[in-house]
């Protein structure tokens, strides 16, 4: 029997956990199927809605705020971690739920959201039963790397982490601007222009423009502290903030290749992501090489980071250990296929669940 779309929004609820008060978006019956959606960066668990209204009524789906964005508890990132503080976060709210320890839980993370989930199941591989990475970050990090095995250009790692971010819109971030003017500086410009393809209209842009003005600004926060280098671009990372906290100085998940009894993956992503991809527009190689920023030494010492062949090259190594990767490309979509193709999304989570739920029914049977 076919089961009809939740058409119903999501609701906004706060659970408290060990770590602190997470504001979380959920749907479907408490006792469902579990399934967890992570957000990226400069957005909330909000981003998830359209996915979420085309997930059937079994699954109890929960997207939180992580720290730093949106509306749970303003707590820094030790970026000095890595990935870890949202990871450690992302456990002790499945212990709250009563999910953790279960091997029930199916996971779907965005770009960052998607390297943080590489993390958990390093951390914590027994509670997840699948994976559905959307243009997830590159297990490498963002940034300040030259090749599939995330070797840096320089020791420091500079052209990375939080002094990379544009100031002018970081300021603007900070003011909640909701203007388009001056295209190159404002958030819903670069919202319209880079989470999705340019070809996209979101109907509801004005609210998914909201959450992202919810994201904290700071030092600890959106976009982080920043450190002089004698490198170019003479900024390098800092122990602080959100994307310090992606710097392949602290971020290497690599080790999300060598798990055991790994989780199944799909792979979805966009053939036009400007955000993940081997020439993103948001790398100092790129922009480098485009002439953007001066000084650029050339592709021999800062090249665009191959973030693609880095993805692809851990993900194959999990095949080794007996796991499931599905890489799905959609052509034409840009870096948010959770809101560009969210049935297409939506039915690659389903069918994750789905398949877990019919093995499980068959080692009962076995069992029997």
């Amino acid at each position: 029997m076919l089961i009809p779309p939740r058409w119903a929004a999501m609701e906004g609820v706060f659970v408290q956990t060990s770590r602190l008060r997470t504001h979380c978006w959920v749907n479907g019956p408490e006792d469902g199927e579990p399934l967890l959606l992570v957000h990226g960066n400069l957005s909330t668990g909000r981003f998830w809605r359209a996915v979420a209204e085309q997930l059937p009524q079994n699954l109890r789906v929960v997207a939180p705020d992580l720290r730093s964005f949106g509306r749970s508890e303003q707590k820094g990132v030790d970026a000095s971690r890595g990935l870890r503080d949202w990871s450690d976060d992302l456990r002790a709210l499945l212990e709250a739920l009563g999910w953790a320890d279960q091997g029930r839980v199916h996971a779907a993370g965005w770009s960052m959201g998607g390297g943080i989930l590489q993390q958990y199941e390093i951390d914590h591989a027994r509670d997840l039963a699948s994976l559905t990475l959307v243009a997830p970050l590159s297990p490498y990090g963002f940034g300040a790397t030259k090749d599939a095995q995330g070797t840096g250009n320089y020791d420091d790692f500079a052209g990375s982490g939080g002094g990379t971010a544009a100031q002018d819109f970081v300021n603007r971030l900070r003011a909640g601007d909701a203007s388009d003017d001056e295209p190159l500086s404002s958030p819903r410009v670069i919202m319209r222009s880079y989470f999705w393809s340019s070809a996209y209209k979101a109907p509801d842009e004005d609210e998914l423009l909201a959450e992202v003005l919810l994201t904290a600004v700071g030092d600890e926060f959106y976009p982080g502290a920043s450190t002089t280098s004698s490198n170019w671009p003479g900024v390098g990372p800092a122990p602080t903030g959100v994307n310090n906290a992606m710097s392949p100085k602290w971020c290497d998940t690599s080790a999300f290749g060598d798990v055991a009894s790994p989780a199944p993956v799909v792979w979805i992503r966009g053939t036009d992501d400007q955000v993940v991809s081997d020439g993103s527009l948001f790398d100092f190689g790129t922009l480098g090489k485009l002439g953007a920023v001066p000084g650029w030494p050339g592709d021999s010492v800062f090249p665009s980071q191959p973030m693609i062949a880095q993805i692809r090259a851990v993900f194959e190594r999990r095949k080794t250990h007996g796991g499931s990767v599905e890489e799905v490309v959609l052509e034409g979509v840009g870096h948010g296929p959770l809101i560009e193709r969210a049935p297409t999304v939506a039915q690659h989570i389903k069918q994750q669940a789905s398949g877990f739920i019919l093995s499980a029914a068959k080692d009962l049977r076995k069992r029997r």
